[in-house]
């Protein structure tokens, strides 16, 4: 049986044929140092306690369906989360829940798609955005992030891509993959173009605390109002509960008796029945409860020391740079390709996983168009960071394609 043709398009290689490699290496007795996913668990990284304990609190209350959109209460959590930002006409009946942000993504899509309709995708961008548009029949279209304006998105590239076929824009901010945090005006140009083409505007939050030395997210609901948004967030990376499974989206800016695209949301939710219930009860707690990321993203906490060490020893190494990233969990080096022949970023990371046992991510699986860069997760301890960036270095010293 072969499978549909419409997957034949689709990329997803975070979990593709270089994670499959690192497995089989593995279940041979290999120790393999995996940089390659933002996943806090496997790094002593917790989810907090009261959440834990809330989740176990409400198990016997869990054994239902819910309603479609989510319990009530973790959807007040959600909107008074959004109006303490500033968004404050999100409401309620204006929040949906899923099992994680990825769920919601793909629904989110389908709920506005037709075939041949395009979607304006950042480039980097987390690849799960391409692929979701393809598999809802539309188009990705990227538009450029601009490195040597730190990542910053290309406004006068980004609106050359519009079209008559244009439905929506997708903001990553903290971006995934580069660690940008996008300034206000550089969103307040986003929205005007979303404003002039009458575009609907996906905002992926998901790391919106996850921010270092001053850096200030903009929540994107609270810039506008006039023009439609879908927010989404979720727990897996600011409360380290990723196998929670547990996501919101919020809907912002649309005019009053807009109700086509919400129904379209409510009819797919209606068929997935509901969200994992159990994890729905963490989200109230999580939101309303001690904020212990910000311990940890200060100067002297785990994951803003470890940001620090990596790419210090990143960039130590002869030919590698890399925009300090402002937010989120990752790094985006550039190998230079003056110095590193690579024609197969792919290749390079089976080689160095090969012969280091060290895992990371190719620039091109995130849409990018040179194969220049690799993504690094920083969540390991120091230790394993510094020896992870030794082995790249002793292996980029001898490589050749």
């Amino acid at each position: 049986m072969r499978q549909a043709r419409r997957l034949k398009s689709i990329r997803y290689d975070l979990r593709g044929p270089v994670l499959r490699r690192a497995q089989e290496l593995e279940a041979v007795g290999n120790r393999i140092i995996k940089l390659n996913l933002g996943n806090p668990a496997p790094w002593g990284l917790s989810t907090p306690e009261p959440i834990v304990a809330h989740v176990v609190h409400n198990l016997g209350a869990a054994q239902g369906y819910s309603d479609a959109r989510g319990i009530y209460s973790a959807r007040v959590a959600v909107a008074q989360y959004y109006q303490s930002q500033g968004a404050t006409d999100i409401q309620p009946d204006d929040v949906m829940l899923g099992n994680g942000v990825s769920e919601l993504i793909t629904m989110g899509l389908q709920a506005l798609l037709d075939n041949g309709d395009e979607v304006l995708v950042p480039s980097p961008d987390y690849p799960l955005w391409s692929a979701a548009v393809t598999l809802s029949g539309g188009r990705a279209v990227h538009y450029r992030c601009d490195e040597s304006a730190g990542w910053m998105p290309d406004l006068e590239h980004l609106a050359a891509q519009v079209t008559e076929h244009t439905r929506a824009m997708v903001i990553i901010n903290p971006n995934n993959p580069t660690g940008a945090v996008y300034d206000r005006e550089t969103l307040l140009g986003m929205i005007e173009i979303a404003r002039r083409h009458g575009l609907l505007i996906f905002v992926d939050e998901i790391y919106d605390k996850i921010v270092y030395d001053g850096a200030r997210h903009h929540t994107l609901a609270a810039l506008a109002d006039d023009v439609p948004i879908v927010s989404l967030g979720g727990l897996s990376k600011t409360y380290r509960a990723a196998g929670f499974r547990s996501g919101w989206l919020a809907l912002s800016g649309f005019a009053a008796g807009d109700n086509d695209y919400f129904d379209g949301l409510q009819l797919l939710a209606n068929m997935r029945l509901c969200p994992n219930v159990p994890a729905q009860h963490a989200i109230q707690t999580a939101l309303g409860g001690y904020q212990s990321i910000e311990a940890l993203i200060k100067p002297g906490g785990r994951l803003h020391e470890q940001r620090d060490l990596a790419w210090r020893e990143l960039t130590a190494i002869p030919g590698i740079d890399c925009v300090r990233p402002d937010g989120a969990l990752y790094l985006f080096p550039r190998l230079d390709p003056a110095i590193y022949k690579i024609h197969d970023d792919e290749q390079l990371v089976f080689d160095l996983l090969e012969q280091q046992h060290v895992l990371l991510s190719h620039g091109t699986g995130f849409n990018i168009d040179k194969p220049h860069h690799l993504r690094l997760v920083f969540l390991a301890d120091p230790e394993v960071l510094s020896e992870a960036i030794s082995r790249l270095g002793v292996f980029l010293a001898g490589y050749q394609q």
